[in-house]
């Protein structure tokens, strides 16, 4: 095991609030909270929202959702969100009493992606004339 002193401190608190094995992935997501870019507690809190929830990875592709990877389902994300707030709440050392009261600015609806509209009609060749027995050439194997 590594010892404490090697380990960041913020990871650390993860790794003790999210310590069962069932827990791997939220452990994971409340140390993206930790590792997070933002200086400021609500960057933090925009990176968590980018990371857990599914976003168009290609610009006005709604359907694009799809190759995101985020969590996929609702309550996914929304455990994921939780997890990488307090991982936030870690890093800022606030007050557990704070970082319970966060919540996403995402709809508590489920997070719907469109699907993508139907492909364009093709335009249909004429029908071909069948092709009877007789036109085929026959081969043996």
């Amino acid at each position: 095991m590594i010892p404490k002193q090697w380990t960041p401190p913020c990871n650390n608190e993860c790794t003790h609030k999210y310590a069962a094995l069932v827990q791997i992935p939220w452990r994971v997501f409340c140390k993206k909270g930790c590792d997070s870019d933002g200086d400021t507690w609500e960057d933090c809190l925009g990176e968590c929202d980018e990371i857990c929830y599914k976003d168009p990875v290609l610009k006005d592709r709604q359907w694009s959702a799809y190759i995101d990877r985020s969590p996929g389902a609702v309550s996914y994300s929304e455990e994921c969100f939780r997890a990488c707030v307090a991982g936030c709440g870690y890093k800022f050392d606030l007050p557990s009493e704070k970082v319970n009261q966060v919540h996403s600015k995402r709809p508590s609806n489920p997070h719907t992606v469109e699907k993508p509209s139907a492909p364009p009609a093709v335009e249909s060749s004429p029908p071909r004339e069948s092709t009877s027995a007789d036109d085929i050439p026959s081969s043996s194997a």
